[in-house]
């Protein structure tokens, strides 16, 4: 007991001698840094809030905007700084991970938009001031967060046909919101502008124009034919899809299908016979039929074989990676694909715009969801 307590004497003089050091390094030592704020079980440094502070107030004076006052800005960026932290660590739980491969394909795309090699972009950054490193992990982290939106919210945007159609009616009747004069007919076209705009490309902004009415700016924004259509090649087509598996390799279902083609040939139904044995189970219920379809919609393998099958032919068996098949090509059109492609464009707007008010609501719930101590 007395060896027992000597010892726990000992210890507690050796943890007030420590206390007593870290006093007096917190009284003559020098401070590296502060924390800013505590997100769950993570921090934001103050080092971090004020490179971030710097960097938006030079980038505003750069735009010669009017700067907010200090308080005001150093309180916003903390906010997203915090919000970031909170997008972090819930990316990291999820085990979300940018491989070196994917950044470096977005670092070569960031050095083919300046017109500069890959090579030469830590060089062009250093002179601006920015550290790689610093400007790769700030990449990773944008990389993220984007993978981390695109998985919680993006994915989960439903789009209806009603939505579609609304929008198509509302595009119609739309009037030249925030300047926009929409689609126009040369002829159609105020008279001053005519010679401006066929002297611009998409993208381009003539110098201001002054008129009687006012000064005017111009953006070209894109051009096209009247009432231009866009036609694709479609192919009809169905098939029987057999999969190897450990009592039949890739000769056994090869095969199989040889003997199936066989009594194709002689006379039996390709449908039936699709309903009873292919084991695709999209479209076996359906006598293998895949519908129309256009460029793109099926893995190369398939569709360069279905290319080189002539209509009603049935294809000699061949492997894709979803596993061994015959087709057979029932018909091929040309389709006029305008309708769709305006669907699809109104699909992808909407998707835009509901993306914004998704992501808003989603990290207003992040935040309130989170522990966050403020302590600036």
């Amino acid at each position: 007991m007395q060896r027992f307590l000597a010892v726990l004497a000992a210890t507690f003089a050796v943890q007030g001698l420590a206390q007593a050091q870290t006093r007096e390094l917190a009284t003559k030592g020098e401070l590296l840094d502060r924390v800013a704020a505590v997100v769950n079980d993570g921090v934001v440094l103050s080092s971090e809030l004020d490179e971030q502070i710097v960097a938006i107030s030079e980038r505003l004076r750069a735009q010669k905007l009017d700067l907010p006052p200090q308080n005001v800005l150093r309180q916003q960026v903390l906010e997203r700084l915090v919000i970031e932290q909170i997008q972090m660590q819930r990316a990291d739980k999820a085990g979300m991970k940018i491989p070196d491969e994917a950044l470096n394909n977005a670092l070569q795309e960031v050095a083919q938009q300046n017109h500069i090699e890959l090579s030469k972009l830590p060089e062009a950054l250093a002179a601006q001031g920015i550290d790689y490193p610093s400007y790769r992990n700030s990449m990773r982290k944008e990389l993220t967060l984007s993978l981390l939106r695109q998985r919680d919210v993006l994915q989960r945007i439903s789009i209806t046909p009603r939505e579609i159609d609304q929008y198509l009616e509302k595009q119609k009747n739309a009037p030249l919101d925030g300047g926009a004069l929409n689609w126009r007919k040369g002829t159609e076209l105020p008279t001053f502008l005519t010679d401006v705009v066929m002297k611009l490309k998409p993208g381009e902004v003539a110098e201001p124009l002054r008129t009687p009415t006012g000064f005017h700016i111009v953006r070209l924004n894109e051009t096209r034919g009247v009432n231009q259509q866009v036609m694709v090649n479609q192919v009809h087509v169905r098939h029987i899809l057999m999969k190897t598996n450990e009592l039949a390799d890739d000769a056994t279902v090869r095969q199989k299908l040889n003997e199936l083609r066989a009594r194709i040939l002689k006379g039996e139904d390709f449908a039936g016979l699709a309903h009873t044995t292919s084991e695709d189970p999209g479209s076996a219920s359906d006598g293998g039929d895949l519908g129309w379809a256009g460029p793109g919609s099926f893995v190369p393998e398939f569709e360069s074989v279905v290319a080189a099958t002539k209509e009603n032919e049935i294809s000699e068996p061949f492997k894709t990676q979803y596993g061994w098949h015959i087709v057979q090509v029932l018909g091929r059109r040309e389709f006029d694909n305008t309708d769709e492609l305006k669907r699809r464009h109104a699909a992808e707007e909407i998707r835009a715009s509901k993306a914004d008010e998704e992501t808003e609501l989603w990290l207003r719930r992040l935040r309130d969801e989170a522990y966050v101590e403020l302590r600036v």
